[in-house]
């Protein structure tokens, strides 16, 4: 019986992407193979393709569907050791999840250089331009257990291990430059504050809860990360479409010894999008999976991501001159003072063929560098060396880095042994000065040197004073916001503050953004029913910059390509030939294009010269899963998509999610008859002539167009050829493809949102 349920989108994606997979990597076999994943096929990977079935000790099988009996009906025997060897292990299948960043995705990749950086750093993946590096990278949440859902408001972990000829080198991080402490004696405390409530467990993968408002508002140093987790930037709309950042300032130690200071940041090429409110509660219903589904499937489908890395390097002596402190995570240094400068990329090429053994079984840790990387005395930093390789340890066991996933590509030789799960089988002996093996292994004079960094003072444990204010950058971020993105921020800390009951906490926090900006702490207040906050009596320290334009997601972007996007055009039998043109067109420029019909039967046009096979349904799909929608015309589909309630709700639901939606010819009548109250493009008629393609609020119309059958409308579409630019995508097309192609590269109509939340679906 068929799946037609709205999770039945689930099994449609999986079964797409498998069948993706396989066509692809038939074509392009030699994708994603780094010396990573040729280490990977030669010591672990396993091919049961026409195998015996054994026992994990090796022994043949004779039965797999029942026990060894006294008589068929009769007790089950303890000696039945196929059952037994069985079913031990079924009991011991599961590890400790992790205490953070439990939910997580990863993907195998490389990083490439852009250029040679030995004057900079002795790091190998630096060392000359094109130089490519193998790398596995994790995404997750934070807060959420392993099975909680994606799209919640957290952070996103973003971690990424790269195996270089010198060791491997983990890069763990977030997709917010900042943190909540400044001292990771507190991160217990902030991580428990976070959880849910002790007494019930209540609620999963959420902030939106009393134990946590009541310890950041009693902890200020929280303040400037409460303004990021309340933005967009904590419900990412893929998660190739987000940042990520080291957090801490890192050194960078060149083969003479020079260091400089360094902070590390990820740029997706895909651009940095978001959900909306709306559109994240949704999707978390709807397919809770959603962002795993994402990354697996565009990787599955040729669709790779890439980031490009970022470096803000500066000296000692030009951050002793700034007004904060760059040892203190919980500031950033505005690119303004301090420009990125973009040195290679980040390409996601391969998915896992098994999700426990290298996803679930990844180890990363702060304190895995090579030569060429070195730390600071950031107290935050300090603390994840130690927790980070301790909770591997307990999560994964002694030789955790034996795992698979885990293992440098470079030799291992080091005197440790023993321990649970030991793989290794080592001769000689088992300890450094010695002379029965010559000394070896030994050193060769090129290992890691730290910094000679030279520290003094007494030892206290106190916090210097120049990680005091908690207040002024809280304050650039949010004026560095749009209007709309100021009212996201309001609107977040208005429904995370409903869900505390105590007025004291409401207040405490009410106040605290009373430091970062009065109206906002005042427009609070307002619709919580707190007293109104008080004149400020912070006085902020400027940053070196009023405001800052990378801050802000919608200001930050280029708006430049639709590559990776998801257009669904809606479908019913009898659609005119507008749909080639602009299937032709979507593809040429890196989208994918998604048939949606009533039925997965073949629909046919309205001259009945082609047919397109539909990926998903209307009922088994969701507009949370499109990034923007097409309506064509044609009498007979419009009719029919009319009749088609499930139809309806999703171009409804896509416009309250503000994505692009572009309607044609006959298919215009749905945008009227829905009640979307946009101006649209007019036929001809008494006395006045048609208007051209017409683009308002992220709705496109046109009427009259289309540009034959199948292999017209396709060749028109596509007369580009394959790009990932949008204006060499738009470039000679017809007005109402260009229009709707650069409405999907905004990603969101922001202007539309008013007028958007007055839709009820």
């Amino acid at each position: 019986m068929a799946d037609n349920s709205t999770k039945g989108v689930s099994s449609m994606l999986a079964n797409a992407a498998g069948q993706a997979a396989d066509s692809v990597r038939g074509a392009l076999g030699h994708i994603g193979q780094t010396e990573k994943i040729k280490q990977l096929a030669h010591s672990a990977h396993i091919d049961n393709t026409a195998a015996v079935l054994t026992t994990s000790f090796g022994t043949q099988l004779s039965t797999t569907d029942d026990s060894l009996k006294a008589g068929p009906r009769g007790p089950s025997l303890i000696e039945d050791f196929a059952f037994r060897d069985q079913m031990a292990h079924f009991d011991r299948e599961r590890i400790p999840e992790r205490v953070v960043h439990a939910r997580g995705s990863a993907a195998h990749g490389y990083f490439e250089a852009y250029e040679d950086l030995s004057s900079l750093t002795r790091a190998a993946p630096f060392a000359h331009k094109g130089k490519q590096t193998p790398l596995f990278t994790r995404f997750s949440t934070v807060a959420g257990f392993k099975g909680s859902a994606d799209t919640v408001r957290d952070v996103r972990g973003f971690s990424v291990k790269m195996y270089t000829e010198e060791g491997n080198w983990d890069m763990v991080g977030n997709n917010i430059p900042v943190f909540f402490i400044q001292d990771s004696i507190l991160f217990p405390q902030v991580i428990h504050a976070v959880k849910p409530e002790p007494e019930n467990e209540i609620p999963q993968a959420q902030s939106a809860h009393p134990s946590f408002w009541d310890f950041v508002s009693n902890t200020p140093e929280s303040t400037h990360m409460l303004m990021w987790i309340m933005s967009d930037r904590t419900l990412p709309r893929s998660l190739r479409m987000m940042n990520g950042f080291g957090v801490h300032t890192f050194r960078l130690i060149n083969a003479e010894g020079v260091s400089k200071l360094v902070k590390f940041h990820w740029r997706p090429k895909q651009g940095t999008h978001s959900l909306i409110w709306d559109e994240a509660l949704k999707t978390n219903g709807r397919d809770p999976d959603a962002h795993r589904r994402d990354l697996y499937v565009n990787i599955a489908n040729g669709n790779y991501p890439e980031w490009e890395l970022g470096l803000q390097v500066f000296t000692e002596e030009e951050a002793a001159k700034w007004p904060f402190d760059v040892l203190d995570s919980t500031k950033l240094i505005p690119e303004e003072l301090c420009p990125v400068r973009y040195v290679g990329k980040m390409v996601l090429n391969r998915n896992p063929d098994e999700f426990f053994a290298e996803t679930e079984q990844s180890a990363f840790h702060p304190g895995v560098v090579i030569p060429g990387i070195g730390f600071t005395n950031d107290p935050l930093l300090q603390g994840r060396l130690f927790s980070y390789s301790d909770t591997q340890f307990y999560r994964l066991g002694t030789n955790y880095q034996q795992l698979p996933i885990n293992q440098p590509v470079c030799p291992v030789r080091h005197h440790q042994r023993g321990g649970a799960m030991q793989t290794r089988i080592v001769k000689g002996p088992n300890y450094v000065h010695n002379t029965t093996n010559k000394g070896c292994p030994f050193l060769s004079g090129k290992g890691y040197v730290h910094h000679p960094e030279i520290v003094e003072g007494a030892k206290t444990a106190t916090r210097s004073a120049s990680f005091g204010d908690h207040y002024s950058q809280a304050k650039l971020f949010y004026d560095s916001m749009t209007e709309t993105e100021k009212l996201h921020i309001q609107a977040a800390f208005v429904f995370e503050l409903s869900k505390v009951a105590d007025p004291v906490i409401q207040q405490r926090v009410v106040d605290q953004l009373n430091n970062v900006d009065q109206p906002l702490a005042s427009a609070i207040a307002a619709r919580l029913g707190t007293n109104p906050p008080a004149a400020p009596t912070f006085k902020p320290v400027f940053q070196g910059v009023a405001t800052s334009a990378n801050l802000s997601i919608i200001n930050s972007q280029a708006y430049d390509s639709i590559a990776g996007r998801d257009v669904a055009i809606l479908l019913m039998p009898g659609y005119d030939s507008s749909v080639h043109e602009l299937r032709g067109a979507l593809k040429a420029a890196g989208a994918t294009v998604s048939i949606v019909s009533a039925t997965p039967a073949p629909v046919p046009d309205a001259a009945g010269a082609s047919t397109l096979k539909p990926d998903y349904t209307f009922f088994a799909s969701s507009s949370t899963q499109f990034d923007a929608f097409f309506i064509p015309g044609g009498r007979k589909n419009v009719d029919a998509l009319l009749s088609d309630a499930t139809a309806l709700v999703q171009i409804a639901e896509g416009f309250k999610h503000l994505k692009a939606i572009c309607a044609v010819n006959e298919g215009i009548e749905i945008i009227t008859r829905i009640g979307l109250q946009v101006p649209i493009a007019q036929a001809a008629g008494a006395g006045a002539a048609a208007t051209s393609a017409v683009e308002a609020f992220g709705v496109v119309t046109a009427v009259g167009v289309g540009a034959g059958g199948s292999v017209v409308g396709t060749a028109v579409g596509m007369a580009a050829g394959a790009t990932t630019s949008l204006k060499a995508a738009t470039e000679g097309k017809a007005g109402w493809v260009a229009k709707f192609l650069t409405a999907i590269a905004k990603h969101k109509a922001w202007d539309r949102e008013p007028m958007a939340m007055k839709v009820v679906c």
